[in-house]
């Protein structure tokens, strides 16, 4: 019984060790900020932040619908890309059987992309440009 405790402890040491010095280390890291930190007060230490520009307006602004689609395209394809990343690094031992699943995973977003062209989300021209391209 004594062996079996004596290659457990052996086999997970690195694993305890690292986790004390992860401990250590964000014990350490919170304590010397709170020592060296500086402690600054006024009447703009409160107002919200952000990039560096202090906000102006109203935070229930409204947001135009293209900005939503936009952003909904952006992590669809942005999956897509995901996945066909994985998908090309296990190329080999899929075979065939997963070429046609990625055959299968563009063509539904092809013709989602497709909807999306034909129902005008793509589409960002004013409506004087739209005009000024039909006409040609």
């Amino acid at each position: 019984m004594q062996q079996g405790g004596t290659v457990l402890i052996a086999e997970y040491w690195a694993t305890g060790l690292f986790v004390l010095a992860v401990i250590g280390l964000c014990t350490f890291m919170i304590g010397v900020s709170a020592l060296l930190g500086g402690r600054s007060q006024g009447p703009s230490k409160g107002l919200p932040f952000e990039s560096g520009i202090i906000g102006t307006g109203s935070a229930r602004q409204r947001f135009s619908i293209q900005f939503y689609l936009v952003a909904m395209l952006f992590v669809i394809f942005d999956i897509e890309a995901m996945f066909l990343f994985s998908w090309a690094v296990s190329v080999r031992e899929v075979g065939w059987g997963g070429f046609w699943g990625a055959a299968i995973f563009i063509g539904i977003l092809l013709a989602g992309l497709v909807y999306d062209y034909r129902s005008g989300a793509l589409d960002w021209a004013p409506v004087g440009r739209e005009r000024l391209h039909r006409g040609k």
